[in-house]
């Protein structure tokens, strides 16, 4: 999608930074998660423990707001990444 240009990976990315919650409050990311980008892939590095299903369920949630979510779909291509 991003090579598409069906949605952008900065905006991806600063909503991750706007909803990722650590010890139960948002945007309270610190030194124990960071989120980077490389042209159109995300990383999510995480020093405490973190969900993937979360990483997914937020995806989710921005697809929805962008009114994508019927047209694309959230897979993982392996174990450690989506």
């Amino acid at each position: 999608p991003a090579y598409d240009h069906i949605t952008e990976p900065k905006d991806l990315e600063k909503f991750f930074n706007s909803r990722i919650k650590v010890e139960g409050k948002t945007g309270n990311l610190g030194d124990k998660v960071a989120v980077s980008r490389e042209k159109s892939k995300i990383h999510v590095t995480a020093e405490a423990p973190f969900s993937k299903r979360y990483l997914k369920y937020l995806s989710k949630k921005y697809l929805k707001k962008q009114q994508l979510r019927d047209f694309l779909r959230v897979i993982a291509p392996n174990k450690t990444s989506y």
